[in-house]
């Protein structure tokens, strides 16, 4: 990799870490600046519209980064609902390993947050939630759930996953998780007999 390719990469890294840990209001450039160990000429090098070029570029790679654990997951599994209790889990087990600090959920940092400032980054937000919903929706298609009850899955599959994250956070306990992985489990399996 090269340097500047580097400066970059540890530019977005770092500002994607302190959206997640801290929220996007909180977060100032001088500080993604002094975290990241790269000039300032370097962030505005790479994002000369500012924080919220910066912001949007961390939304497509969180994006990014979260698609391919789906992808894997459901690779390694079967049926869609082992699938999403294992990526759930999985999310559980990093949540708790982090202490309940270190991150917000997505929703919460970049829907909530940023959306009401920025007709690009609702976009974008929307564009993420949306990729989620499908890939969950293509798997129970894959399986042959009707494609309405395979995109309300999907929709229902997301918002608890998201909610349970929060109020783990809150409570800082996984169970909300834990509980959600299960019956969501169920949901995705059931599908397909309840259309």
């Amino acid at each position: 990799m090269s340097e500047k390719s580097n400066a970059k990469e540890q530019i977005v890294s770092t500002a994607a870490r302190l959206f997640f840990s801290q929220g996007y209001h909180a977060t100032g450039l001088n500080q993604i600046i002094k975290e990241s160990s790269t000039p300032k000429g370097s962030l505005y090098h790479y994002f000369p519209h500012g924080k919220e070029e910066l912001a949007h570029e961390c939304i497509q790679k969180a994006n990014e980064q979260i698609m391919q654990k789906f992808e894997d997951t459901f690779a390694a599994h079967e049926s869609t609902g082992d699938a999403i209790q294992r990526f759930i889990h999985d999310m559980a087990d990093e949540t708790e390993a982090a202490g309940f600090t270190g991150f917000l959920p997505f929703s919460f940092w970049a829907a909530v947050e940023t959306s009401c400032i920025s007709h690009q980054l609702r976009v974008a937000c929307q564009g993420v939630f949306a990729n989620w919903q499908n890939i969950i929706t293509k798997h129970l298609l894959m399986e042959g759930v009707g494609e309405e009850k395979a995109r309300e899955t999907g929709l229902l599959v997301i918002s608890l996953m998201e909610g349970a994250l929060i109020i783990s956070l809150t409570n800082q306990d996984k169970q909300p998780l834990l509980t959600a992985a299960d019956y969501l489990s169920s949901v995705a399996k059931n599908a397909r007999g309840i259309q």
